[in-house]
């Protein structure tokens, strides 16, 4: 299964941004493809392909992590560009969180999945939410600069989700997302 563990918004802060987003998925820009907002969440751990004999232990490492986290506030804010603004391929929203709760949160989750013998893929944490990719790297000024006026209403993260991406099998031929698990903040 290919894997990740995310935090997810709640509805009405997806109905939120996706009425701020709508209007610009109207653009005739061929090169950007909208992530639909059914899809939407903060990506805490990327764990790429994990054999199914390991998903046990790791959902029970998960659900230890979940339970010594507290809930903590976040807001979707501000925007930026992976790898940066002047070459991006992927757009996306900011996420304030003055407790920085969810770097914490993505240091644990990525300990839970390697005691659990599994390798986590990618880069230095930053919290995003992916608004958008692109075919090919442009030069996002103007997209940014859009999107870094949004500020959504704020939130208490009180879960985190263990999600399956099924790639090509979603509208579109975009990935199909299931979540297999969700563990409650106890902390």
């Amino acid at each position: 299964m290919r894997l990740f563990v995310a935090v997810v918004p709640p509805i009405d802060v997806v109905e939120d941004l996706s009425e701020f987003v709508e209007p610009r998925r109207d653009h005739p820009d061929d090169d950007i493809r909208w992530a639909a907002d059914v899809h939407w969440h903060i990506t805490l751990a990327f764990l790429g392909d994990v054999p199914d004999w390991k998903t046990d232990e790791l959902a029970e490492r998960l659900e230890l992590a979940a339970k010594r986290q507290k809930p903590f506030e976040l807001q979707l804010t501000g925007a930026g560009a992976f790898p940066g603004v002047p070459d991006a391929r992927v757009l996306y929203a900011g996420v304030r969180d003055d407790t920085e709760s969810l770097k914490h949160l993505a240091m644990t989750t990525k300990a839970a999945a390697n005691r659990a013998g599994v390798t986590v893929e990618g880069r230095k944490f930053t919290p995003h939410l992916t608004l958008a990719r692109l075919r090919r790297p442009i030069d996002a000024t103007k997209w940014v600069r859009v999107f870094d006026t949004y500020a959504g209403p704020s939130w208490t993260a009180g879960s985190l989700q263990l999600i399956e991406s099924r790639l090509g099998e979603g509208p579109g031929h975009s990935a199909a997302y299931a979540t297999v698990g969700e563990w409650e903040f106890l902390g």
